[in-house]
């Protein structure tokens, strides 16, 4: 789950990370009154889940409140790439010395937190490693010890930052590894970090990513999701605990176990079909469950045919087999299904279905085979 900037830096301010003051507004008189506030001079920044919003017109200095109110109202009324702007961060403008990257993240070859930082700061750190890589230093932590001081410093002088500023990077970057380890966080970013013309370290962007699968410990977190960047399917699929990722094919696919979910995915590819999504409906799914991820994958509209593919350990075949019938007594569907059940009381689920005149099959690659045949319009 991604923050946006005002959420991030809330979060920041709350470890001690210095930001610039400002408040968010959701309408031009709150920037207005903002502006006044911070005395006239402030950026105005579209507050939307993409990168790329200052080249698309998202982030504008306003020299009076007056100008803020009517950037705001220019603002709040764009889409970035196809995202609506609901709100605007209103910060006070500073003069900015020098621009620093700094961020942490997960590393996956080491399994380890890597601390990264570059001079190259303000511009898409992609976009550095792109182009000049060796200007970006990393720093793997080891989880069980933390961020060491001796490796913030390193940091610090690998990436050419002035002497006088190192105590306050190097509590800056302790307090960016607790963000970062206390909010379950995959990625905490400050970019640029800069040091500003009255010698004064301050973040002034700021992302946050935080792992979903560890938002139950984080209900205030939880309550922070932008549902405008998610499909309704993904927001209907979360209400029921159901893993769902929309694609472009035509095969809609409903599995137990992620594993089994991407090996279903591989076979239709391989017989000429395309998958319509991804959906893992997890062990021990009941039929509400079930009938709730097929209500799901029918409600896109290009799904032709749909592949039910359960292998039966903790989840019963008898239970998904109900689930299949009362999802299609409730939503009609128009589309062929192919199921394939294997497993805990497999015969009792065919049977289920054979009784409904649905279409079964016993392996994968029979089932594979039928379901991107019907879906290309075949007997």
């Amino acid at each position: 789950m991604n923050l946006h900037e005002y959420q991030a830096k809330q979060i920041f301010s709350q470890y001690g990370i210095p930001i610039p003051r400002g408040r968010v507004a959701a309408n031009p008189a709150e920037a207005k009154q903002i502006a006044e506030e911070l005395g006239g001079k402030v950026v105005v920044k579209s507050q939307v889940l993409v990168g790329g919003r200052g080249k698309a017109g998202g982030i504008r200095l306003a020299k009076s409140s007056q100008e803020a109110e009517e950037l705001a109202t220019l603002i709040l009324g764009m889409e970035i790439k196809g995202l609506p702007v609901r709100k605007v961060l209103v910060d006070e403008a500073v003069s900015i010395e020098k621009e620093i990257y700094l961020g942490i993240t997960n590393d996956r070859s080491s399994r380890k937190p890597v601390l990264m930082a570059s001079a190259e700061g303000g511009v898409d750190i992609e976009e550095v490693a792109a182009r000049t890589p060796e200007k970006i230093i990393k720093i793997l932590i080891d989880p069980l010890l933390g961020l060491r001081e001796y490796q913030s410093r390193d940091v610090a002088v690998s990436i050419d930052l002035p002497k006088p500023f190192w105590r306050s990077f190097i509590s800056l970057a302790e307090s960016l590894w607790r963000v970062y380890r206390e909010t379950d966080a995959t990625l905490v970013e400050i970019n640029p970090l800069v040091i500003t013309k009255d010698q004064r370290l301050l973040a002034l962007d700021g992302k946050m990513s935080i792992d979903d699968n560890a938002l139950f410990r984080h209900t205030d977190l939880a309550e922070k999701r932008d549902l405008d960047i998610e499909a309704p399917a993904e927001i209907e699929a979360r209400k029921y605990g159901l893993s769902y990722i929309k694609l472009d094919g035509e095969i809609g696919c409903m599995v137990n176990g992620a594993g089994l979910a991407m090996a279903t995915m591989d076979i239709i590819k391989l017989y000429g079909g395309s998958p319509a999504n991804f959906l893992d409906i997890g062990g021990g799914a009941g039929a509400d469950k079930v009938a709730a991820a097929l209500r799901i994958i029918l409600s896109d509209a290009n799904v032709k045919a749909v592949l039910i593919n359960i292998f039966g350990g903790i989840t019963r075949c008898d239970e998904v087999a109900r689930g299949i019938l009362a999802a299609i007594g409730e939503v009609k569907p128009s589309v062929p299904m192919v199921v394939r059940l294997v497993g805990t009381n497999a015969e009792e689920g065919r049977r289920l279905l054979a009784d409904a005149q649905m279409i079964t099959a016993e392996t994968l690659v029979e089932a594979a085979q039928k379901s991107v045949q019907v879906a290309q319009g075949g007997a």
